[in-house]
């Protein structure tokens, strides 16, 4: 792979697919050359709209994904796709098959769609996920969608990736009460029931409407909406674009989006700081401290916290 980062830099902010994934892949690997690269992207950030696609295995996830790429595409705009699969926990692989949903965009120019691996990492994407989104949203993509690995009732890490995040929830998987367990039901901006020609279509959108009622606080100042979709054809795919959109246009007018992204930052210095500290605890004159520290321990020379701070300090 080519390591002259200003010429691959520039060809992804023309559009260049092969920069663009060389670009990323620097990203995943953990190159050396990462804290370059996003010091280089650092002043065309923040332009693009995040939308996070999330919902339990079989819900319609990449269908939907594919019919919003339709549906943005017809509007001109260019489009970033991350798909992420879960890694096996037993081969550390990945199918990476969201792909083959997607294939009807796979010769559009104005899409790029980049399959990535969970990696052991939980909350629902990949560790690297914000830097990826940092170089999409270099290479000048007006939204980028996020499709989760399926998630449960805890894995909500893309509603801090996000600007908007979409919940997908399908008649006929399981009691929809389920949704209000554990953080899913608050993460979601939008609610969308897809398969809505199924049986019981009607009494999930009647339970959700129920649950967003019952705990909708009243200074959040936005109602999460409801919208019924059948991916597979199309249809609610405009009703669920035009909720994006008056999302979106909420989230600038209350300022929200400003400080969603300002929490999003702060996560990611301080995952960064942490992996920092990692790194030095683990070699060299680091790890000797760290193994003297819990030897102290031990011993009973000194507790657990004091120890902690000393290695900061000293890190």
């Amino acid at each position: 792979m080519s390591r002259d980062l200003p010429a691959l830099v520039e060809g992804a902010r023309e559009g260049r697919v092969r920069a663009i994934a060389r670009l990323i892949s620097l990203v995943e690997d953990g190159a050396p050359e990462v804290p370059a690269l996003m010091a280089e992207l650092a002043s065309t950030s923040g332009r693009s709209h995040t939308i996070g696609i999330t919902g339990s295995p079989g819900v319609g996830k990449s269908t939907i994904t594919s019919s919003l790429i339709t549906a943005l595409r017809s509007r001109g705009e260019r489009i970033g796709v991350l798909a992420v699969d879960p890694s096996s926990p037993f081969s550390g692989g990945a199918l990476l098959g969201d792909r083959i949903r997607m294939q009807q965009h796979a010769t559009d120019e104005g899409v790029f769609i980049r399959s990535m691996a969970s990696r052991g990492h939980l909350g629902g994407l990949a560790a690297t996920t914000p830097q990826v989104l940092r170089v999409l949203d270099a290479a000048g993509c007006d939204a980028v969608l996020i499709e989760t690995v399926g998630v449960g009732q805890s894995e909500v890490e893309v509603a801090a990736a996000a600007d908007t995040t979409l919940v997908l929830v399908a008649p006929g998987m399981g009691d929809s009460i389920q949704a209000a367990k554990a953080g899913i039901l608050e993460i979601g901006d939008i609610f969308v029931v897809n398969k809505a020609d199924r049986d019981g279509a009607d009494a999930t959108v009647r339970e959700l409407r129920n649950m967003i009622a019952l705990g909708d606080a009243p200074d959040r100042g936005w109602k999460p909406p409801v919208i019924r979709t059948v991916a597979s054809t199309g249809e609610g795919v405009d009703t669920l674009l035009a909720a994006i959109d008056d999302h979106q246009a909420w989230l600038v007018a209350s300022g929200e989006l400003a400080s969603r992204r300002v929490r999003r930052a702060r996560d990611e210095v301080e995952a960064l700081a942490v992996a920092i500290l990692r790194r030095r605890l683990e070699a060299g004159a680091g790890s000797e401290r760290l193994t003297a520290a819990a030897e102290d321990v031990v011993t009973g020379r000194v507790d657990p916290h004091t120890a902690a701070a000393r290695l900061v300090s000293e890190a």
